[in-house]
């Protein structure tokens, strides 16, 4: 799924009605999960979080920043941090199967739009920033909205709006940027300068440079000299929660591609020891993406010495016992992972038990079908596949195929996510083509539009099982690997992962066969046939080998 955050920081904090307002006006857009909202009274400033896909995520954007500037009256405006207008900032954050510039290419459709229709001076910053000197958003906002009027009279010209200043509400900044992890480290002391000592050893800022007799060290022109901390991409302070009753390294990862979870809460570790002091747990403020966290799960089990080939769900647990994210309160990845927060709430035939699924396929519906349970055989085959390997890793005798055993873990474990989608996939490709065809055809318009919905569908309808049949071969590939170099005593299993990947393969290309004929397109059909045959016949020929190799090791032992 194409998922983009969405971060705006609106100048209001204490008026609950008008943030009430600007809430509503987010949830009333289909397709926006609002996450949370985050006010603060001496700031008199809120965050708001949502995401979605990129589409709707602009729309509650645009609508959000409207709602504000028609509610918030910036010259009446008072607050500790730092702002310029009524939507002081606005960044759009790339969460999955998104680029960074893509997001960066919404802000500026959200900005010109913002500048177009609601009249409000619009300044674009981090990596949307189009001038250089507007990237850090610091150096945007300097003089705030107090300096704004001034600044603009003196050729400070926004990207977007008019070059004018609009009193009531003043100006906004909007830009892409990485996903911040907000991240704190427990440590076993209510000393908030230790905290601070590690904070200042991780940080890329550093701390000051100091002489042998700790005077400040300063460059020709008087400026302190910095000596960088541990970590890159990283901002951290010391501090004391009353509330824990313990302090803590607060931690901003700015970018967990550079610096990740697992990396930081490894060196806060190093450096607690050499002040005596133990990292007791750690905790994520507010969401975090799913990959980080699978992230960590595989480094803490490569540390251990364990195969990294194994369930999603058990990577999540490794992280979070790994990096003792319970240690103050719980942590529920279905409310804390992003990915799982703003999962589909429809019911899905992969969430069923398995009694539950075949129940379901037993009964007089035409959907699920051969094609579900094709998928349904794909995934056995790679888990499977993923056992096998994941039982030879480590074990006597066969170190020298640890790696080789690890990397089909990890090809099991994506394909058989793979397959599970593709089960209820192939239901709902079932379903199109039923809603194609209730499309209305009173005129010639309505028919050719309802033609060209059936062509779709029914094309659609044949990729996917297209597609699970070539999956199939390389189900096939894992089942050939680990009955070769696996554990002799899961041979069975080897074996069956093959059978399986036939039986997928098999299921598969009866139901492109099936879906074929209604498929107008000749150059469409043309492709899908060779490719399906292609497919079938290596699975064939592959499965059967294997088959015969399975079962000769099997009588001889």
């Amino acid at each position: 799924m194409r998922l983009v955050e969405c971060v705006p920081n609106f100048s209001e904090g204490q008026n609950q009605k008008v943030l009430d307002a600007i809430a509503d006006t987010i949830r009333n857009v289909e397709g926006v999960e609002l996450l949370d909202v985050d006010p603060g009274k001496s700031t008199n400033r809120t965050v708001f979080t949502f995401v979605g896909e990129p589409e709707p995520v602009a729309e509650a954007a645009f609508q959000a920043i409207g709602r504000a500037a028609s509610l918030i009256d910036m010259s009446k405006h008072k607050g500790a941090h730092p702002r310029m207008g009524a939507t002081d900032v606005c960044p759009f954050i790339p969460v999955s199967d998104i680029t960074m510039e893509e997001c960066a290419e919404i802000s500026r459709k959200v900005g010109e739009r913002v500048g177009r229709e609601l009249k409000i001076p619009v300044y674009l910053y981090a990596d949307a920033a189009v001038d250089e000197s507007r990237r850090n958003l610091a150096d945007v906002r300097q003089g705030e909205y107090e300096g704004l009027a001034e600044r603009m009279r003196k050729g400070f010209k926004p990207d977007f709006g008019p070059n004018e200043f609009n009193a009531q509400a003043g100006a906004t900044v909007i830009g892409a940027r990485k996903f911040l992890i907000a991240y704190n480290v427990n440590i076993n002391s209510r000393s908030q300068k230790l905290a601070n000592e590690i904070a200042l050893s991780i940080r890329e800022a550093g701390r000051a440079k100091r002489d042998a007799e700790g005077n400040i060290v300063k460059d020709a022109n008087g400026v302190s000299i910095k000596v960088p901390g541990s970590l890159v991409a990283t901002k951290a302070v010391g501090w004391y929660v009353e509330e824990y009753q313990r302090a803590q390294i607060s931690i901003n990862l700015v970018d967990y591609h550079q610096t990740s979870l697992h990396r930081a809460f490894d060196v806060c570790c190093d450096e607690a020891g050499k002040l005596g002091l133990r990292v007791t747990g750690s905790e994520i403020v507010g969401l975090v993406p799913l990959e980080p966290m699978l992230a960590a799960g595989k480094y803490f089990l490569a540390k251990q010495g364990r195969s990294t080939g194994v369930s999603e769900s058990e990577l999540v647990s490794t992280a979070i016992l790994s990096l003792g994210l319970s240690d103050i309160t719980p942590f529920d990845p279905q409310k804390k992972i992003i990915e799982y927060r703003i999962a589909p709430q429809e019911k899905l035939l992969k969430d069923l038990s398995v009694e539950g699924f075949v129940d379901e396929l037993s009964s007089d519906s035409p959907a699920p079908g051969g094609g579900s349970v094709a998928a349904l055989c794909g995934s056995l085959s790679a888990a499977l596949s993923a056992m096998v390997a994941n039982l030879t890793f480590g074990k006597k005798g066969f170190e020298k195929y640890n790696a080789m055993m690890n990397d089909v873990g990890n090809r099991g474990q994506d394909l058989k996510k793979q397959f599970v989608h593709a089960i209820d996939e192939d239901t709902r490709a079932f379903n199109r083509i039923a809603v194609a065809r209730r499309l209305p055809k009173d005129s010639e318009a309505d028919k050719k539009f309802r033609d060209q919905a059936i062509e779709q569908a029914n094309q659609y309808a044949t990729i996917v099982p297209l597609n699970v049949l070539e999956k199939s071969l390389l189900a096939v590939e894992l089942a050939e690997v680990v009955a070769e170099k696996g554990n002799p005593n899961t041979l069975s299993d080897a074996g069956v992962a093959g059978l399986t990947a036939r039986a997928a393969a098999e299921g598969a290309f009866y139901n492109v066969l099936i879906n074929l004929p209604s498929v107008a397109d000749k150059a469409f059909k043309d492709d899908v046939v060779a490719r399906a045959h292609k497919a079938i016949e290596a699975v064939r020929s592959r499965t059967g080998s294997l088959h015969d190799k399975v079962v000769s090791r099997l009588q001889s032992s």
